[in-house]
């Protein structure tokens, strides 16, 4: 297995992570996050279980992972679903005059790292044959990952100060979409 297929797989398993840091950049008012700490973290858990779900995969070998693999649609669309209906729910019952924080709690940025990573998990089996370029892998992948997580953030932030509008709603429909779009993919899969 060459770099680059390594390097585009990275990309490719972290556009999840992309899309949801960019609700999350979307949902945070400007002046929110001068130190970016909370986005930093929520990167972290992202590379994280980006590297992880992989090493799963590749050390309990087809069985756990296709095992897995039937369930982790559902488990995404349940969470993203969750998630992202709670967002849309608390965007229209809020008061007015309330300021519309970003949830960026540690238990909530940890079931997003997990609703996005559960499609890494098969991932793992495809180094079964490669076990010399396992680490690296993992090493791109959790990196990449890191990369595209405060992009993400950073354009969803910026734009978010931008449109000066609530784009809770927004927020909260785009992670149901990516739950819906990780569910059907498993499916058809």
């Amino acid at each position: 297995m060459s770099i680059l297929t390594i390097i585009l797989l990275a990309i490719g398993l972290a556009m999840d992570c992309f899309a949801v840091s960019v609700c999350k950049g979307l949902t945070s008012p400007h002046g929110y996050v001068p130190r970016y700490t909370k986005p930093m973290l929520m990167a972290l858990l992202f590379g994280v279980f980006h590297a992880g779900m992989p090493l799963i995969g590749y050390f309990t070998g087809n069985f756990f992972a296709s095992f897995f693999e039937r369930f982790a649609p559902w488990i995404a669309l349940a969470l993203l679903g969750f998630i992202g209906g709670k967002m849309i729910y608390d965007s229209l019952h809020d008061d007015d005059d309330k300021i519309h924080l970003a949830d960026f709690s540690f238990w909530g940025l940890l079931s997003l790292a997990f609703a996005t990573s559960m499609d890494t998990l098969a991932t793992g089996v495809i180094f079964i044959p490669h076990p010399k370029v396992l680490w690296l892998a993992v090493c791109v992948i959790a990196t990449t990952c890191f990369v595209f997580s405060m992009a993400g953030f950073i354009l969803g932030h910026i734009a978010g100060a931008r449109l000066r509008l609530n784009v809770n709603i927004l927020g909260g429909v785009i992670l149901v979409l990516i739950g819906v779009k990780i569910f059907i993919e498993g499916l058809c899969s």
